[in-house]
């Protein structure tokens, strides 16, 4: 009796699965990174343990580093000219908040200074950024 021999298949690998996989990790990495906006200004921001609301509507950031130096967008202005930028601000761009990232050696007052400000010229909301720090356990 003569048997017949079955015709043997290369393997073939298939990839759709795995491709799909891959694109499934990548969007969720995409998803739930933080992209952080990088400035020029080096300042070492103060250590909270408990995370505030994070709402960012049109917002501005201005940055004062350890010398009291202000700056918006990058670009260095003196606190005379700030009030007029802000106001410039507002108008063109719908300024409705201002994230406030202060050095933690700088002056408390110049800190206070630059709220006023804010405050006066109608800015409804200023948000204080600090590092959130990881709490230890022990």
């Amino acid at each position: 009796m003569r048997f017949r021999k079955k015709k043997e298949e290369e393997p073939v690998l298939v990839l759709t699965s795995l491709t799909d996989i891959f694109f499934l990790i990548l969007i969720f990495l995409m998803c739930t990174s933080h992209f952080h906006v990088a400035t020029d200004v080096p300042i070492s921001l103060p250590k909270v343990v408990q995370k505030g609301h994070d709402k960012r509507d049109h917002a501005v950031i201005l940055i004062i580093d350890k010398t009291g130096a202000t700056y918006i967008k990058g670009e260095r202005i003196d606190l005379k000219d700030l009030g007029a930028r802000l106001k410039d601000l507002m108008d063109k761009e719908g300024l409705s908040s201002l994230v406030l990232q202060a050095d933690e050696d700088v002056r408390h007052g110049r800190v206070v200074e630059v709220m006023d400000l804010a405050k006066s010229i109608g800015i409804p909301s200023i948000l204080i950024a600090a590092q959130l720090e990881q709490k230890k356990a022990y």
